[in-house]
């Protein structure tokens, strides 16, 4: 499949085990990852921090396997679900950067361009968590709004 705002098809990645079942070598019970989990996210972790560090220090391949839940289920089950989701606010930080680059650098071009697709993509994914219920359905986008939110 191509990428969003380029025609190139991109690198392949690492594939998962086609058996979804626990290895026998993981000693961590549901609830002992459950408890992982919401210890990583009151540390201030986001969600796909928590999976990167479950994975390498404490040898849990997949939390969605173990537990049958998603780590982002599981944070919302104990109230630790951020207000804004994690690949939204990245797209924001990343737009706040942009335009901090473009106040001192008025003609670059390529600049502008990334912040038309990035804007592209915030309403995009607005959009989408409207509709699923994940914000707020009066939430609106405006950067010097989240500027002050992110800061």
């Amino acid at each position: 499949m191509a990428r969003m705002h380029s025609r190139k098809k991109g690198k392949s990645g690492s594939t998962r085990p086609i058996k979804a079942s626990v290895p026998s070598w993981v000693r961590y019970k549901p609830k002992e990852v459950e408890l992982l989990v919401a210890k990583l996210s009151k540390e201030k972790h986001t969600a796909s921090e928590i999976g990167i560090i479950l994975r390498d220090v404490y040898g849990i391949p997949s939390v969605k396997v173990l537990t049958k839940k998603s780590i982002s289920l599981i944070l919302k089950e104990k109230d630790l679900l951020k207000e804004i989701p994690e690949d939204l606010m990245n797209l924001l930080s990343k737009n706040i950067e942009i335009r901090k680059h473009l106040e001192e650098n008025h003609k670059d071009r390529v600049a502008k361009r990334g912040l038309q697709l990035t804007e592209s993509k915030i309403k995009r994914f607005v959009k989408y968590y409207k509709g699923t219920g994940r914000i707020d359905k009066d939430w609106k986008y405006d950067p010097d709004k989240i500027r002050l939110l992110i800061n």
